[in-house]
């Protein structure tokens, strides 16, 4: 039985990677900026969403990461396969355009973040794109995953800033547990873009594609299961400590609206200046991570899709349009930001519009893949799986409609 637990703990650390570092980059600059702005507003009552949150971000990471391990092949792959060039080119012109622009929201993070220590953008966001492009295009796959592993674990820092503030624990495990419906429309907001942000279309054609490149297997599933699902609950972890924290130091004082992440580390002065460094050192981590990962991750998706060769373990030669179509995304996310004036918070909204309407649709797919007994075998879905990912679609649809009609308002207002 010992060697049993031994031989599972050793696959667990083999496969350990592609779900875990796909759930975590998902608090990214605007992931943390709409996690700060619930806890910074409404204090303690977003907290009951992380559960739910957590929930369908397992349901549907755990499908893409099976279909990967049991068909070999990535999402836009099979889509291609499944329901042709058509639907696929559509989906990815769509996941370009959404990726550009968060590519450039993470760019300003890094900029942003820097700022607060009186270094240019002019600096460090050049430096920045450099690093990210080098990173990519001189490493193996091997290389980039375990420094993506490391750039994990400087997460901690919102954990400790959370816990310096001494927030009230009791009515934080409270409001944890207890749903709280304000029927207003900033508070409405609020849930909507914290459910946008935790579930994005990249996210489900990344952890895939990783998934393939990573060579799991179905024999390793049941490992590669437990990453995930890990994964999951530590990203809703770190969302639980960046709310307490802007509850504690923000909403406990005076509740009100912030104008981006660097408010938020502001205000942690007062608890004193290693709290203050901490939220800044985390919110440089997660921006330089992120704009790291969703350009790859598009370049993986739109490759596989239209049936380029892709991946990092491929030299440029092997591999033109996917190392081209990275640097095209990184030079222009981040020369985007140097230009002065640019609207940002209107590309962000226009962002969010493009992932609304591109989730529902990726979704959908996934769950008529992964039901396909030709594709999956043994691996389809339970009756009892299908009805929660079928729930998960028609909930994740009905708020991302929401979320796109006040996109779409804010946008022209």
């Amino acid at each position: 039985m010992l060697r049993r637990a031994r031989y599972h703990l050793a696959v667990f650390f083999a496969v350990i990677g592609p779900g875990f570092i796909t759930a975590i980059v998902d608090n990214d600059a605007g992931g943390i900026f709409t996690y700060s702005q619930a806890g910074a507003k409404y204090g303690y009552l977003p907290l009951w969403t992380l559960l739910p949150i957590t929930i369908l971000l397992i349901v549907t990471q755990e499908m893409c990461s099976r279909m990967g391990a049991v068909t070999g092949k990535g999402l836009s792959d099979l889509i291609r396969e499944e329901f042709g060039l058509r639907t696929t080119f559509f989906l990815m012109a769509l996941l370009v355009l959404a990726n550009l622009t968060n590519v450039m929201a993470n760019f300003a993070g890094v900029a942003s973040s820097f700022e607060m220590f009186h270094v240019s953008r002019y600096i460090t966001v050049p430096i920045a794109a450099a690093l990210v492009w080098l990173l990519v295009l001189k490493s193996s796959y091997e290389r980039v995953e375990k420094i993506f592993l490391y750039a994990c674990i400087i997460y901690i820092c919102y954990i400790i800033s959370g816990i310096m503030v001494k927030p009230d624990w009791k009515v934080a495990a409270v409001r944890s547990v207890q749903p709280v419906l304000l029927f207003e429309a900033g508070y409405l907001e609020m849930l909507i873009g914290m459910v946008g942000t935790s579930v994005a279309p990249w996210m489900q054609f990344f952890l895939q594609a990783a998934v393939v490149e990573k060579g799991i297997s179905a024999k390793d599933y049941a490992e590669s299961r437990i990453e995930v699902i890990v994964g999951c609950i530590v990203m809703s972890v770190i969302a639980f400590f960046i709310i307490v924290a802007c509850a504690g130091a923000i909403y406990a004082h005076q509740p009100r609206d912030i104008q981006d992440s660097t408010d938020a580390a502001n205000a942690l002065r007062p608890f004193g200046q290693f709290a203050y460094i901490l939220f800044a050192a985390g919110l440089v981590n997660a921006s330089l991570f992120a704009a790291s990962i969703q350009p790859l991750s598009t370049s993986y998706t739109v490759c596989e899709g239209l049936g380029f060769e892709s991946g990092v373990n491929r030299t440029f030669r092997e591999a033109p349009i996917f190392y081209g179509l990275f640097t095209f995304l990184v030079v222009v996310g981040a020369g985007a930001i140097l230009i002065p004036g640019l609207p940002l918070v209107k590309l962000i909204l226009v962002s969010q519009v493009i992932n609304g309407a591109l989730l529902p649709l990726v979704l959908g797919y996934m769950i008529i893949l992964v039901n396909k007994k030709r594709l999956m075998k043994e691996w389809v879905n339970s009756p009892l799986y299908n009805l929660v990912a079928w729930s998960a679609v028609i909930i994740m649809s009905g708020l991302t409609v929401a979320l796109v009609a006040i996109s779409v308002r804010q946008l022209f207002h």
